[in-house]
């Protein structure tokens, strides 16, 4: 069980070295990650800087400048003026990890503390963490054991605080979202890791929150941040998101595996029914005439197609007189076709509907939100994200965070998942 340490404890922790096993452990776990090609960062929260604030820093490339130091902050006060500011002592450690050293991120009742550790966009801003624009791939692994919630892990994912809504009446500072890439855990399937990639930094499918999201069909446990100590070292899970823009794809990974995820009728999901309306407006918009749903300003840059070129599989649902019912299957999305017979006796498509849609992987056809400068550009955030809502998010213990600028492998993700065992 976590308890507060005394001066005689710390004094032990920070300067008598580990046990060889534990020592052992950490550092080949440590050197898996650094041999992991397109490393940009990796914190394990034990290297400091050595002089200063000992702020936590990242590893990074030998040929590369930027450690990352992470300031600690809360974000409420940053944003509406209300509660005190975090320091590191509002992060207790575990002394233990994937890496030999954790982070937890508390359950807060104060509605005005949310703290995180962030790279402020001044000191990021075109440096390789931040991963933006065309052609570009990303992955974030994060080794955590999930306390509570399903929000923010790791990312540059400043949601914004321009939405109207009660948390936000007295807000002091209004800007508009400023989204990258950010790996979650789990939103709407909790426990999930669920990779999130935004375009515009701003909302997609005319819904004011990002929906270009996926989520690993494994989801992680709710464990007690307070269990003993033997309990912690067994519930270690390994969260991954990738971007792959060679493939169009947005996959998550929980323990180096994905798993294919899907959502049945997405036309009355409270969120993704934004998504199936983009396809059904693509869909209608490709269609000669004006289709009956069809709605003529729907911003064409927000249709949601994915490709449908041969199904993987037909299923005949139903077929009498002149009419057949199809139910076909492609990669990223499940139809229901109704058909009709031609005077010349074949068969051609009369309507259709979206009726399961794949969110894992997540195709995802753009480039990655590009900020125009350092003024404009988000943080990247450690334990939370900052966003209108407030909400506590996710807790529990956060033992090391590593962003690599392309799309890892199964196989490499597997390797760095077997650091959590």
């Amino acid at each position: 069980m976590y308890r507060q340490l005394s001066f005689a404890n710390l004094f032990l922790l920070l300067f008598v070295p580990l046990s060889p096993v534990l020592a052992t452990d950490s550092e080949s776990n440590r050197k898996v990650v650094l041999e992991t090609p397109g490393l940009v960062a990796f914190w394990d929260f034990v290297k400091r800087e050595p002089q200063g604030e000992h702020r936590f820093t990242a590893h990074i490339p030998p040929t590369a400048a930027n450690a990352y130091p992470l300031d600690a902050a809360n974000y409420v006060r940053e944003y509406w003026g209300d509660g005190r500011p975090a320091t590191y002592a509002d992060f207790p450690l575990l002394g233990d990890g994937p890496f030999g050293q954790a982070i937890r991120i508390r359950t807060e009742s104060d509605p005005d503390f949310r703290p995180f550790l962030y790279v402020p966009r001044s000191r990021l801003h075109d440096t390789p963490l931040d991963i933006k624009g065309q052609g570009k791939s990303v992955t974030v692994v994060v080794w955590a054991i999930r306390e509570s919630g399903n929000h923010a892990l790791a990312g540059i994912w400043h949601e914004g605080t321009d939405l109207k809504q009660s948390t936000t009446d007295s807000i002091k500072k209004v800007e508009r979202g400023q989204r990258q890439y950010a790996l979650f855990a789990g939103l709407n399937k909790a426990g999930s890791a669920c990779g999130h990639v935004s375009e515009s930094g701003t909302s997609s499918f005319l819904n004011k929150y990002a929906l270009h999201k996926c989520n690993s069909l494994p989801q992680s446990p709710s464990v007690s941040a307070d269990v003993p100590a033997e309990q912690l070292a067994a519930s270690w899970q390994c969260f991954a998101m990738t971007f792959d823009d060679s493939m169009d794809e947005i996959t998550g990974w929980l323990n180096g595996v994905s798993g294919e995820r899907w959502l049945d009728n997405p036309k009355s999901d409270g969120l993704i029914s934004y998504a199936w309306n983009a396809y059904m407006q693509g869909y209608y918009h490709r269609t000669p005439g004006i289709q009956q749903g069809e709605d003529q300003d729907f911003p064409a840059d927000q249709f949601y197609n994915p490709p449908e070129d041969e199904p993987l599989e037909v299923q005949v649902i139903r077929e009498q007189d002149n009419q057949r019912i199809e139910h076909r299957r492609y990669r990223y999305t499940q139809v229901q076709v109704t058909l009709a017979k031609m005077p010349n006796g074949e068969f051609a498509e009369t309507s259709r509907d979206l009726v399961a849609l794949r969110l894992n992987p997540w195709w995802y056809p753009h480039g990655i939100y590009s900020p125009p400068d350092s003024t404009s550009g988000g943080p990247f955030t450690i334990g939370r994200v900052i966003h209108s809502s407030r909400s506590v998010g996710f807790t529990g213990w956060i033992g090391g965070v590593a962003v690599f600028d392309r799309a890892l492998s199964k196989h490499e993700l597997k390797e760095l998942a077997a650091c959590a065992n």
